[in-house]
Order: C-alpha cells, then sequence, then structure tokens
C-alpha cells in the first residue's frame, strides 16, 4: 500500500500517480533560488531572519585545521631556535586576529606581523647554496642572524600591540625580567616599566600603557642584539688574528723547507753541531758543519711540536670560559688563536736562545733538548693568550649581565 502526503488545499492524487507527486515535491530547489513553500513566498527560519537583522561584522579567515610546518633540521641550533619561534609567534598572531573585532589598525598589524615572521624565516632556512667568497662575508657579517634577530622582535613588538589587554598584564613579569636583563638600571624605559607592573600587580591599572610597554621592549632588544654584535665583532678579530698567525707560521715553515740555512735552529755545544733533527762533529769551518747538519724538516718540526703544546693549553684553558648561547662560539674562536701562536713561540722562544738572549741556555747538548724546549715555548703562549681569554670572558658576562646590577640594585 502506497502512503500519499496531504497537503491543505490540494486533491488526493490517484494512488499509481503518488510516488511520482512526492519525489516531484522533495526535490531540493536551485542553489540560486530558495526554498518555496504556500503562495510562493520564500521561506526564513528564525536564525536567518536574525542574521539578517544583526549588523555584518567581518572575521579574519581561519582554517579549518591549523596545522605547523618547521621543515627538516636545520644546519645550526640557532636556526632551529628561531625556526620554533616564528610558529609560536604565527600561532600567537593569528589566535589574536582571530578574538579582536575587526578594524584596519589590526589588519595592518597582522600584516606587519606576517610580513616580518616571512622574512625571519627566509633568513632561518635559507640553505648555504653560496660558495667561496660570498658564504665567508656571510658567516663573517653575520648578515643571516640580524636579520632573523631583527624580524623576530620586530614581529613581537606589533604582537603586543595587538594582543589583548590580559595578556600584556600576564606577560608583565616576563616583559620585566628581559628589560632588566639588557638595560641599565637608570634607564628610564626601564623604572617606566618597573612601575607599571607593580602597579599591575597591585591592581591600580585596569591597563597598561602599550606605547611604554612596546618602548621597553624594544630597547631592551635592541641592547640585546648589541650585547650579540659584540660577541660576533670579537669573533671576527680572533679569526682574522688567528689567520695571520697562521699565514705567518706557514711562511717560516716554507722557508725553512726551501732553504735550512736561511734560519737554522742549531746549537755548538762541546765542538758538536745539535740541530732539531740530527746532530755531528764540528770541523774546523762551523758554518760548514751547521749547513750539513741542518734538515728541511727543522722549522716544521718545531712548529709542529710547538702547535702541539698548545692545543694542549688551550683544552685546559677552556676550562674557565663558560659556554655560551650566542650563534658566535667564543670558545672555538680563542683554541683556534692559540694553535698558530703555540707554534710560532716555539720557532721565537728557539731563535732567541741560540742568539744567546737567554744567559745559561744558550748551548743544548742534544736534539731531545732542542723539542723539549719547543714543547716549553708552544705552552708558554698561554701567558699571552691569557689576557684574550680574560677579555672573551668578560664580553660573554656581559650578554645579558645587566642581571647582576638589577640585583644590586
Amino acid at each position: 500500500m502506497t502512503v500519499r502526503d496531504n497537503e491543505p488545499g490540494m486533491p488526493d492524487a490517484p494512488q499509481e500517480r503518488s510516488s511520482q507527486t512526492r519525489s516531484a515535491r522533495r526535490k531540493p530547489p536551485p542553489k540560486d533560488q530558495p526554498p518555496r513553500g504556500d503562495g510562493g513566498a520564500p521561506e526564513q527560519d528564525a536564525s536567518s531572519a536574525d542574521a539578517a537583522l544583526a549588523p555584518t561584522r567581518e572575521s579574519s579567515p581561519i582554517p579549518a585545521q591549523w596545522t605547523i610546518s618547521l621543515g627538516g633540521p636545520a644546519h645550526s641550533s640557532w636556526r632551529e631556535q628561531a625556526l620554533t619561534r616564528i610558529a609560536d609567534l604565527r600561532t600567537r598572531a593569528e589566535w589574536f586576529r582571530a578574538s579582536t573585532e575587526a578594524s584596519a589598525g589590526a589588519d595592518i598589524l597582522t600584516q606587519a606581523i606576517n610580513g616580518h615572521l616571512a622574512a625571519a624565516q627566509r633568513a632561518a632556512e635559507q640553505p648555504r647554496s653560496e660558495t667561496g667568497l660570498r658564504s665567508v662575508g656571510i658567516a663573517f657579517t653575520g648578515s643571516e642572524v640580524e636579520r632573523t634577530m631583527s624580524n623576530l622582535e620586530a614581529a613581537e613588538g606589533d604582537l603586543l600591540r595587538l594582543a589583548p589587554p590580559e595578556y600584556v598584564r600576564g606577560h608583565m613579569p616576563a616583559l620585566v625580567a628581559y628589560v632588566r636583563r639588557h638595560l641599565p638600571t637608570g634607564d628610564p624605559r626601564r623604572i617606566r616599566i618597573e612601575e607599571a607592573a607593580r602597579r599591575t600587580e597591585r591592581g591600580d591599572a585596569a591597563d597598561v600603557d602599550r606605547d611604554l610597554v612596546v618602548s621597553a621592549f624594544v630597547g631592551a632588544s635592541a641592547e640585546a642584539r648589541a650585547e650579540i654584535t659584540r660577541v660576533r665583532s670579537f669573533r671576527n678579530i680572533l679569526l682574522i688574528t688567528a689567520a695571520l698567525l697562521t699565514l705567518a707560521a706557514t711562511v717560516v715553515a716554507i722557508i725553512g723547507i726551501a732553504d735550512p740555512d736561511a734560519i737554522p735552529l742549531c746549537f755548538n755545544p762541546d765542538k758538536t753541531i745539535v740541530c732539531p733533527t740530527q746532530q755531528s762533529a764540528a770541523g774546523a769551518d762551523l758554518d760548514k758543519a751547521i749547513r750539513a747538519t741542518t734538515s728541511s724538516w727543522d722549522l716544521p718540526l718545531i712548529e709542529i711540536i710547538g702547535l702541539m703544546a698548545a692545543a694542549v693549553a688551550a683544552a685546559v684553558a677552556l676550562r674557565n670560559i663558560r659556554g655560551t648561547a650566542t650563534p658566535y662560539s667564543l670558545p672555538v674562536a680563542l683554541a683556534v688563536l692559540k694553535l698558530p701562536t703555540g707554534a710560532l713561540t716555539a720557532f721565537l722562544g728557539l731563535l732567541l736562545m741560540r742568539g744567546q738572549f737567554v744567559p745559561g741556555l744558550s748551548n743544548l747538548d742534544s736534539s731531545g733538548q732542542i723539542l723539549a724546549w719547543a714543547v716549553v715555548f708552544g705552552y708558554a703562549q698561554q701567558v699571552f693568550t691569557r689576557l684574550v681569554d680574560a677579555k672573551a670572558q668578560s664580553v660573554l658576562d656581559d650578554v645579558g649581565g645587566s642581571v647582576t646590577k638589577a640585583s644590586a640594585g
């Protein structure tokens, strides 16, 4: 038995046509035409009517499923940290934009944040396709680090302007701690943000001055980047000095190989010619005997031994140098500086002994003694580089060193 749909004001159709009639009535209306009821008037439910009467409000487009893509592992730790920070700031920006009223100012801030984050991400994940002098120049000047850090700080400053008041109030302790690490005690921006934080903690202020917060944050960020710049500058000085000393040591070794008689490190105790690699009896012609005893390996061997002694001294000296969270490793640069310095101090020390500069140590009896003194002079480079170690430690202490001043104040 077929059941017919009865509608008011319409006669019953025959039984054999009832199924066709239902199919025709149940067809969905076209997409461009609303469904019709009695009298051909468009039907509107309560929700659509309320939506039509309510004021329109633009909302930020939010993806149906928010995902974060960081890509593969980068080839340095600071790049990984920057990429993670970029993803976090981008999430906060989308969250703040979705939870705030639509306005031209908020749109401008969101676009600026996304632009800064995009620039920082390109610099942080940029593959090292450059070769030769360009690659060395990028590593030497630190342009990638500067571009990444400056854009991240600009994005965070705009994010503080876009964020809701409760977010800024909740992050006031972290902002004050950041400002204290990098701004001196008497800085007006530090004093004002500390006062604002105390008022917020007591509940005296319903909102905080955004311009004050952003000004203190930007000032602290600029000082933080200046501290990193000083670390990079000092590292570059160390590497340039190490390169020049390496060049000098290489020239000395080449001279010793090309002309062993040019700078002989030989001694004449008890009618014997003693050189670093061999010794012989002294004849009537002393210069001829020295030329016969010298070897092309004399100077390179002395420098290699001095370099090895300097490597040991560098390893011992590293115990007094703390690590650094900056992208530039000063301990490595210090170790690189000590190696050619040890090679040259070994050579110069033995040259001074041969010239009877040290009384009582002008005549060494065997090749073993010459090599032993090369070890001593190579290790003694620590006397000269100890001051450089102290300066490096001072530069590292200045990175975020305002904490000590803050506790003292």
